[in-house]
């Protein structure tokens, strides 16, 4: 009997992701939308990658942290939305243990970053507005390379021990997963054994990360704030106004839905499952298609650039 648990443990095979639970029926038809959206995010992000790479006026500290953004945000939509549309189309269902191991860490990992990218964006609009005579010279192309390798070093050594406390569990229990994709607490659920360390690690470690992000990102817009409406005018105060615009719309998109989501996984028990699990599929396709958008609309330098693209003799 231990000899098989240990088995088990080792080598749990095959976990069964059966889509949104109580809209079987309908798979084909969400799909569509899931498909559009996921279509969307990949040619818009795809198109920030490619100008902020090709076009030399966009290398400044603001454009690389979109860059990794948009990577980011690559990442997160597809570790879960091709598989989810296998599920809803095709009837794969079937992901083994590692398969669902790597869906997991990018998962939690790309969420990570996201976040730590979008704090280094807050400090990047810190320093231009409440010390444009210092940005150049703090934010130089070494700092940036410096920042940029913490907040992937910092995701990556958060999200790490997470895939080390599922690949410890037993699983002989059903391996039947009632979501599109594998997710941390989900997947610990189905071990037969004392998930406490996944409990606490999975809710306590991520949301003190997230909520430090999200304090140090309040402190740099109130600093901002307050220097902005201590501009002489109002014109001025416009322009820095509308260059943080688009950050905060981005910012708004992705923490909002973000607690919703774990709050409710934690504590929402009279939310349906149905709802919980559609939620989670359009928070991470939808925020990866609406962020290049965003940026496309408010930001002038990278509008300039995609009507530029698209339309070279027009704009000539």
């Amino acid at each position: 009997m231990m000899a098989t648990l240990n088995l088990t443990s080792v080598n749990p095979g095959s976990f069964m992701l059966v889509g949104i639970p109580g809209l079987e029926q309908f798979h084909i038809w969400i799909g569509i939308p899931f498909f559009t959206i996921y279509l969307v995010a990949l040619a818009g992000n795809g198109i920030l990658l490619y100008l902020i790479t090709m076009d030399h006026s966009l290398h400044e500290p603001m454009f690389f942290f979109l860059f990794m953004l948009a990577s980011a945000d690559l990442i997160l939509c597809t570790t879960c939305v091709p598989k989810t549309l296998g599920i809803f189309w095709l009837k794969a269902q079937k992901i083994t243990f590692p398969g669902c191991l790597t869906q997991l860490f990018f998962l939690h990992f790309s969420f990570f970053l996201d976040s730590a990218i979008l704090l280094g964006m807050a400090f990047d609009r810190y320093m231009a507005i409440c010390s444009p005579l210092r940005y150049t010279s703090v934010l130089t192309p070494r700092t940036i390379v410096k920042i940029m390798v913490g907040i992937v070093g910092r995701s990556f050594s958060v999200i790490l021990p997470i895939v080390f406390l599922v690949k410890r569990l037993p699983f002989c229990r059903t391996r039947i997963i009632p979501h599109t994709y594998c997710e941390h607490i989900g997947v610990a659920r189905l071990a037969c054994a004392d998930i406490s360390i996944n409990i606490w690690y999975g809710f306590a470690v991520p949301l003190m990360t997230i909520i430090s992000d999200l304090i140090l990102i309040g402190i740099s817009y109130s600093l901002i704030l307050h220097a902005v409406f201590h501009l002489p005018s109002g014109d001025a105060r416009q322009k820095a106004l509308s260059t943080c615009g688009s950050h905060v719309s981005v910012i708004l998109i992705f923490y909002t839905p973000a607690m919703f989501s774990v709050l409710t996984h934690r504590f929402g028990h009279n939310i349906s499952l149905t709802f919980h699990i559609m939620f989670a599929n359009l928070y991470v396709a939808i925020p990866p298609a609406l962020n290049p958008i965003i940026y496309g609309v408010k930001t002038k330098q990278i509008r300039d650039k995609v009507i530029l693209l698209f339309f070279p003799k027009g704009r000539q």
